[in-house]
């Protein structure tokens, strides 16, 4: 079954809205790891609007499934990442007045200076993701600088199943995440996808054999408004494996 890191930012944004110690982030990382997820994403972003220095040294403190820090390829993030060893570092872009990351990271523009990064992470014993868009060309470069997976931006992907799950623009975009994947797994990366993925749109993308773990935040929160969290967590566990492959 292909596996489920839930990205908790959105805990935080509750908390940082009034700058309270609650929503907890560790006791929100605590119930997605008692309900069945194999992961748990945070990004910690250069303007803090929501995961604080202090969670991710706190979180990894206190799990027992593996902690994937999302960051920009800043010295700065560099250092925190090799302090705090992550398993997981996803580079991806980030621009200060973005609600939340709009695309997939260049690769082919910043080939040297993300080598040397890539280099730093695994020289601490971190395992490097790229946040791409399904690109081929952007999945061999990131192959090219030594990254261990790449994460597949699947922002379009929901758009356009928004629109229309029987358009073009989705079946479009939806076969070139498919040969992304298969070019990246003939590569010897992993496999991963996230961004905008919910329980609606979920399943022709389990349908791909190369995936490996979808990150998925915003919806699960979203309908943990509703029905807590553990329940939104297994809700969505269960689709990954009426769906999956």
């Amino acid at each position: 079954m292909i596996k489920l890191g839930v990205n908790i930012d959105h805990i935080a944004t509750v908390r940082q809205a009034r700058k309270e110690d609650f929503p907890s982030v560790l006791h929100a990382a605590e119930v997605c790891q008692s309900a069945g997820a194999t992961g748990i994403t945070v990004h910690l972003r250069e303007d803090r609007r929501h995961i604080q220095d202090k969670d991710v040294y706190e979180l990894k403190s206190l799990l027992n499934i593996p902690l994937n820090l999302e960051m920009a390829a800043t010295d700065e993030m560099v250092n925190i990442a090799r302090e705090v060893k992550p398993a997981f570092v996803c580079l991806v872009p980030e621009k200060r007045e973005e609600l939340t990351t709009e695309g997939g990271l260049n690769i082919l523009s910043q080939k040297e200076r993300l080598t040397d990064v890539v280099n730093r992470l695994k020289d601490a014993g971190i395992k490097v993701s790229m946040f791409i868009d399904a690109d081929i060309a952007q999945v061999k470069a990131a192959s090219d600088i030594g990254a261990d997976i790449i994460e597949i931006h699947t922002g379009n992907y929901a758009k356009y199943f928004k629109l229309s799950a029987s358009s073009k623009e989705f079946t479009d975009e939806l076969s070139k995440i498919a040969k992304a994947a298969s070019a990246g797994h003939a590569l010897g990366l992993t496999i991963n996808a996230g961004h905008g993925l919910d329980y609606d749109n979920i399943a022709p993308i389990c349908a791909l054999k190369e995936m490996n773990e979808f990150n998925i935040g915003f919806s699960i929160v979203a309908r943990a408004v509703f029905t807590g969290l553990d329940a939104a967590v297994r809700e969505m566990l269960a689709k990954l494996k009426q769906y999956s492959c």
